[in-house]
């Protein structure tokens, strides 16, 4: 079997809250457990009102798929006898193991799903709010460690080992899953170059003669995707690549916030909407490109 003790007591858990029938005012031993497991002869109710917290723990077993790592039986010593039998008795409390109550763990029993230095956490059928050995249903327990009334502990042969208080199984004890790689960065993507000389070459075209100029479009379309990061040029603006009079403006005021002056009507100013490197420098470095000069 390959089922986890996790998967088992996940089983177990989602049974807490469930009850036997109820019947002339009073519970009786008839649960789904028991009609699950099958009838006894020689009980109540055609056979089925018999104790079952050790059927509850095979019903949690085989629901989980791991049938053939409990006993599949109603009665405790036998339980307590398969699991002797097996070498995998113990004095100790261990995940998933399955305690044993009573003289020879003949009283009662259920699932162990954690454990410290004092208690015992379970899971148990047939049992009530008291604890006690005869009860109505599923509840989740918290038992002193060390009562006397604790006989034992059946560990089951899980896949990945067992966690257990037994320094004899400490070999068993589960692996720490490997520890995942970190997924591989994905190789920055590079900078896109703008040809400072072609920019320049482009802005002192017409605007009209400019359009779908292929040799200098690219780096146009860098220049203006940057201007529009950098909100000074309209995001609905088209970007084709020309260098006219829309991104000379755009520029235009990206040097004027460099705290250069001039302006696009005043040619060969420093705020005149012609690139150049100093502030296709500043551009790049704020938005994601290199100048070549």
């Amino acid at each position: 079997m390959t089922a986890s003790a996790a998967a088992v007591l996940k089983v177990a858990k989602g049974e807490v809250g469930t009850h036997e029938t109820r019947s002339g005012g009073h519970w009786v031993n008839d649960s789904k457990y028991n009609k699950w497991y099958g009838k006894i002869p020689g009980y109540p109710r055609d056979g089925y009102d018999y104790p079952w917290c050790a059927v509850y723990v095979a019903w949690c077993a085989d629901k989980a798929g791991a049938a053939g790592l409990y006993p599949k039986t109603a009665g405790c010593e036998t339980a307590v006898a398969w699991f002797k039998k097996a070498g995998r008795f113990s004095e100790y409390p261990a995940i998933g193991a399955q305690v044993f109550y009573g003289p020879g763990g003949g009283t009662h029993t259920g699932l162990v799903y954690d454990y410290d230095d004092t208690y015992i956490y379970t899971y148990e059928g047939n049992t009530n709010v008291n604890g006690s050995a005869e009860g109505d249903g599923v509840y989740a327990r918290k038992r002193a460690r060390r009562d006397a009334n604790v006989y034992g502990y059946g560990y089951p042969k899980f896949a990945e080992g067992i966690k257990s208080a037994d320094p004899a199984y400490a070999s068993e004890a589960p692996k720490p899953a490997p520890a995942k790689p970190a997924p591989a960065k994905p190789a920055p993507k590079p900078k896109p170059v703008v040809d400072l000389s072609e920019l320049i070459r482009a802005a002192k075209l017409d605007p009209k003669a400019a359009q779908g100029h292929q040799t200098y479009a690219a780096g146009v379309k860098v220049v203006e995707a940057a201007l529009k990061k950098a909100g000074y040029l309209a995001a609905k603006y088209a970007g084709d690549g020309s260098y006219g009079t829309t991104t000379l403006e755009a520029m235009s005021r990206f040097q004027k916030s460099l705290g250069f002056k001039g302006s696009v009507s005043q040619p060969g100013t420093d705020a005149d909407g012609r690139p150049g490197f100093t502030s296709l420098s500043r551009l790049g470095a704020r938005y994601g490109f290199d100048v070549k000069p």
